[in-house]
């Protein structure tokens, strides 16, 4: 079918990216994103915004909610995120629920992070608009236990009691996900913990996918043999008859990665430049586009070639827009320009939508802007995108 203007995906269409913010929410936008492409002022934004979130009495609360908080998490709390839950329906864009807590060692936290978890499926379960929660398993277990098993050392009992405890609350939380009906992306952690991830969503998968997709596992393309592993998994989803699950992502520890290859002496676990990289994650797209009936694929990217790729392979095989195993995914607070003009032509598509108490959430986005500052240099195209909105507005000269 010959595209006309109606039908034609423009991810450059910035009146459409930006239509649910006011100008002064556009003018916000675009002074953040201005500071976050200054090098400079992030490294000292990152060390103020760790020390501040460290300062007694939430004092710095105020100061990193108006800012950098407000941009890229729903709230404190799920009661504080139903604004933008609604806000995103109204942009028929749907919700991923990310607890953005991490780092924790004691046990007590460990069933806090549980416990959290199983309200957010509640919640999503009273929300049509939330099809999954998001969790990362580094918060139910110290990551040095996930390192000796990566690493295939010796347990001590404290550290195998604290493996089945992971195992045990993973298991209560898969249960309370297939009994609501809501997905569960289990997200990808550093290459040297990843390992015993992999094992326990291998393990779980077959359980719980068997009528619909609750569970998922996250495939990082900027590491070598991870497409390997993708097609592995899906060979044994269809000897086991049940639904894979596959969140693509491109990866964001790749300076941790290298750093820590080049200090230990082993292979650089990361593809050797971004050309690669971007090859296995288009790789890897094509491959799932094929299955649509036995793969549930989640395209998380910001990058506009890889979403453009997976609707013109849906274009190509006669598949609807709205086919509900063909996801697309994108960061609060960045790539409004891709989310919203998917959703615009009817594709499923959702923000990664975090939340937890500020000073924990920190880390969470200290890592948002070194990423936007490390990825796009001086002017990123998304403040080159808020520019030619502020622009078309008549809220700046050109």
């Amino acid at each position: 079918m010959e595209e006309t203007d109606e039908t034609l995906l423009d991810f450059g269409n910035t009146e459409i990216a930006f239509s649910h913010k006011s100008d002064r929410e556009l003018k916000n936008t675009y002074w953040l994103f201005k500071l976050m492409n200054n090098p400079s002022l992030v490294r000292i934004g990152s060390f103020f915004g760790k020390l501040a979130a460290q300062v007694p009495f939430h004092l710095m609360d105020p100061l990193i909610r108006e800012t950098i908080f407000n941009q890229f998490c729903g709230g404190t709390n799920l009661l504080e995120c139903q604004r933008v839950v609604d806000r995103l329906y109204h942009k028929k864009t749907m919700t991923i629920l990310d607890y953005g807590v991490e780092g924790r060692e004691r046990d007590e936290d460990f069933q806090n992070t549980l416990e959290v978890n199983l309200k957010a499926l509640e919640f999503a379960y009273s929300n049509p608009n939330i099809p999954v929660i998001s969790t990362k398993l580094t918060g139910y277990i110290p990551i040095s236990v996930l390192e000796k098993i990566h690493a295939k050392e010796s347990l001590s009992a404290f550290d195998q009691r604290a493996w089945e405890r992971l195992e045990e609350r993973f298991v209560i939380l898969c249960k309370k996900a297939a009994e609501l009906g809501v997905g569960i992306f289990i997200d990808a952690e550093e290459s040297w913990i990843q390992d015993p991830i992999d094992q326990l969503v291998d393990k779980y998968m077959p359980v719980f996918n068997k009528e619909k997709p609750i569970l998922y596992n996250t495939f990082q393309m900027y590491r070598k043999g991870r497409l390997d592993y993708l097609k592995s998994s899906f060979e044994a989803a269809q000897s086991g008859n049940y639904i894979f699950g596959a969140k693509i992502v491109r990866g964001a520890y790749m300076e941790k990665e290298r750093k820590r290859a080049k200090e230990k002496g082993y292979e650089d676990p990361i593809t050797a430049d971004k050309l690669v990289t971007d090859t296995q994650y288009d790789v890897s797209i094509r491959f799932c586009v094929q299955y649509p009936e036995q793969i549930s694929l989640c395209n998380s990217t910001h990058n506009w070639n890889s979403c453009l790729l997976q609707t013109e392979l849906m274009a190509q095989a006669g598949i609807p827009n709205d086919h509900p195993h063909l996801n697309f995914c994108q960061l609060l607070g960045m790539s409004d320009n891709i989310t919203f003009n998917l959703a615009a032509k009817g594709y499923i598509v959702a923000k990664y939508v975090p939340y937890g108490p500020i000073k924990d959430v920190v880390p969470y986005l200290v890592r948002r802007a070194e990423e936007n500052t490390s990825i796009t240099g001086d002017m990123s195209r998304e403040l080159k995108l808020l520019n030619e909105e502020m622009m078309r507005r008549g809220l700046k000269n050109a």
